[in-house]
């Protein structure tokens, strides 16, 4: 007599429990693909950021090395530091021409930094008209956006081997103020002293970095 073997199935309460472990594996399994797919969204803001910031300073480098010398603009301002924002005179160089004045201007505005500068000039009297209307805001010149989500921006200026900060950096009242700097008389074999910056460092916070990039230029060509 032949025995028949029984093939027995998976019952309804083991299919169930299978079920449920595959569920699970698979949320598992989407979280850390979704974490994955997180970090690198965050790391790429952060990178274009960065990169973004990098070229931001890359111009304000090349406007520090050609700012205008005290010998050039005389007693007129050429430095003004204020709140998320500084502003300073070039000299832009043409072949062929003489050089001219520029004022450039660089503000955050709305979390944007931008940055904006006037006709070149080689008239004084103009460049102080232009001065006024830029460090009052009154330029109509158009503005170039560097920097989106900038979130605050801090200047301080090389004065004396040490960095001065502030709202008009004490450093730079001659330059800010366009008030003639004081004249001291020097005592017998004492090193003169200048109130000049000779370097301007910059800290760009962003919404997208912890914390701020920060860069140092030198105030004329190096």
């Amino acid at each position: 007599m032949r025995a028949h073997s029984r093939v027995r199935g998976f019952t309804l309460v083991e299919l169930l429990v299978a079920i449920s472990i595959l569920a699970i594996v698979a949320v598992l399994g989407w979280r850390g693909l979704d974490g994955i797919v997180r970090a690198r969204m965050t790391l790429t803001q952060q990178m274009e950021t960065t990169r973004g910031m990098q070229l931001a300073f890359a111009q304000m480098q090349s406007d520090c090395e050609h700012i205008a010398q005290r010998d050039v603009v005389d007693q007129r301002p050429y430095l003004l530091i204020g709140a998320d924002r500084f502003t300073l005179v070039r000299e832009v160089f043409t072949e062929n021409q003489p050089s001219r004045l520029q004022v450039v201007a660089y503000r955050i505005v709305n979390g944007t930094l931008m940055r904006r500068e006037s006709q070149p000039v080689r008239d004084l009297v103009q460049l102080d008209a232009l001065w006024q209307a830029v460090t009052g805001d009154g330029d109509t010149n158009p503005s170039v956006a560097l920097q989106t989500g900038v979130t605050g921006m801090q200047v301080a200026t090389w004065v004396n081997n040490s960095w001065r900060q502030g709202g008009v950096d004490p450093g730079a009242n001659t330059a800010g103020t366009g008030q003639a700097p004081v004249q001291q008389q020097p005592d017998q074999g004492a090193p003169q002293v200048s109130n000049e910056p000779t370097g301007l460092q910059v800290a760009l916070q962003s919404q997208n970095l912890q914390q701020p990039m920060i860069k140092s230029f030198l105030l004329g060509e190096p």
